[in-house]
């Protein structure tokens, strides 16, 4: 294990009102990043992902917990302290089409963080915004458009470059490339990884697509009903899934092998509601391997010789 951590969730929580009750979002979140490593969150949709960065960077006010960043605790700060901690942590949505002000230019999308940081002076404004547009493949002419003037993947760029504007330590990415088709994937794809190296950038990469998650990242933290269930290194754990969800979602990946077989049912039944999770392993209502432990304790993340954690009693 490495000494320490860029960013550190210590039972992190953001827990939503609704007429039914509390909705568990994210259920006390345990998890390191490193500084210089890409860490991929997967899980199904609406197991938490996204309101987990959201909750560290307190774009929505967690419920309980701490997001410790460079030995501080994010969530006690101020204003004009958070201000500053959002110019060292930046986030690139999912959405390419709707998280670009319909009403600005590209330069003034590009300017917006620049003069909120106080990052550069007045004259240098424009050759800062020329080299953002440059890194991600765009050029000069580009700064006058409005985001209805662009493509998929050049908004995505953009969004990608006002995100690199602040020159943050770490990228949070929510499924950058969701709403892109597959050419348009993989130049993003290409992109971000060259701006990582030449920029020692530490990457956060959401997604539900686990094989993108496995070319991408050095770790993978496997979500499920607002709670890490399994985290390690990508080969350990992509190769040799333990938890028996993060097996059943492993298994339900479709791989190019007319040969290979998928189980007729790898998750049987229902997530259940995050309103009211079960008493013990929130899995274990759909777990063919639970014992009676599961049904009323829940596990926590304990660490094994291999160096992932794992969230059950079974393994």
């Amino acid at each position: 294990m490495k000494e320490s951590a860029l960013l550190r969730l210590i039972e992190l929580k953001k827990y939503f009102d609704s007429p039914q009750g509390k909705v568990k979002a994210v259920d006390g979140v345990d998890l390191q990043v490193f500084e210089g490593e890409t860490l991929g969150l997967v899980g199904e949709s609406g197991c938490g992902k996204s309101t987990l960065v959201r909750a560290t960077l307190r774009l929505t006010e967690p419920s309980g917990g701490q997001v410790i960043f460079n030995g501080e605790d994010v969530i006690g700060f101020n204003r004009k302290e958070l201000i500053k901690a959002r110019g060292q942590m930046g986030l690139v949505f999912q959405d390419p089409h709707s998280s670009l002000n319909p009403r600005m230019t590209v330069a003034e999308i590009l300017r917006r963080p620049l003069k909120i940081h106080n990052l550069v002076e007045d004259g240098e404004i424009y050759d800062r915004t020329i080299e953002l547009l440059e890194t991600m493949g765009l050029g000069a002419e580009h700064m006058i458009r409005y985001p209805h003037e662009l493509s998929g993947g050049q908004k995505q760029r953009v969004g990608v470059a006002r995100a690199l504007a602040v020159e943050p330590e770490i990228l949070f990415l929510d499924e950058p490339t969701s709403a892109l088709d597959v050419s348009v994937q993989t130049k993003i794809l290409k992109l971000l990884r060259r701006t990582m190296e030449r920029l020692e950038l530490t990457y956060v990469f959401i997604s539900h697509d686990i094989n993108l998650i496995r070319t991408i990242s050095d770790r993978i933290a496997v979500m499920y009903l607002g709670k890490i269930v399994e985290i390690g290194e990508i080969g350990t754990v992509f190769f040799q899934p333990l938890h028996p969800y993060t097996r059943g979602l492993f298994n339900s990946v479709p791989r190019p092998d007319p040969e290979h077989k998928i189980e007729e049912v790898p998750l049987p039944g229902e997530v259940p509601s995050p309103v009211n999770p079960p008493p013990g392993c929130n899995f274990a209502p759909r777990c063919p391997e639970k014992i009676d432990r599961c049904e009323t304790e829940e596990p926590p993340l304990r660490e094994r010789e291999d160096g992932r954690e794992v969230a059950c009693w079974v393994v």
